[in-house]
């Protein structure tokens, strides 16, 4: 009896490739759950759950996108000290203001699985519409 075998993708075999996704005008839910398809390899029909299958992904132009509903005002970026009275919360409208590249990798990190595939250090975020990645020959990404 013979069994069919599945196709596996091997770590050192994985082509990956560069894209450009342009945030401007465009909600950050929407654009990080296309980031995370794209960073996992899910769009790819090699894709292999144990294996970074994934490609390179820049978002620019990070401060003109949009926080649809009440997000600016009732959802926080949080975290810790570890000591006492060590607790900050930041609202996402004053961090889209300030730090707009890190609200972007905060709620791409938050879509990503939780394992040891979940680092982001493929995604490039930038707020201008400038990126120093001309030479990869990034494809623009259209959604």
């Amino acid at each position: 009896m013979t069994g069919s075998s599945s196709y596996m993708a091997k770590t050192g075999h994985v082509d990956r490739k560069w894209y450009v996704i342009d945030a401007a005008d465009r909600p950050i839910g929407r654009i990080a759950a296309i980031a995370a398809r794209v960073l996992t390899g899910k769009n790819k029909p090699e894709y292999t759950p144990h294996v970074d299958t994934g490609d390179y992904l820049i978002i620019i132009n990070a401060e003109k996108a949009k926080l649809t509903g009440k997000k600016s005002s009732q959802s926080f970026w949080h975290y810790h000290s570890g000591h006492p009275g060590g607790y900050k919360a930041f609202p996402w409208g004053k961090l889209m203001q300030t730090k707009p590249e890190e609200l972007f990798k905060h709620v791409i990190r938050g879509m990503l699985p939780r394992n040891r595939l979940r680092y982001a250090s493929k995604l490039k975020v930038y707020s201008g519409s400038n990126h120093p990645h001309a030479a990869q020959n990034p494809q623009v990404l259209d959604f």
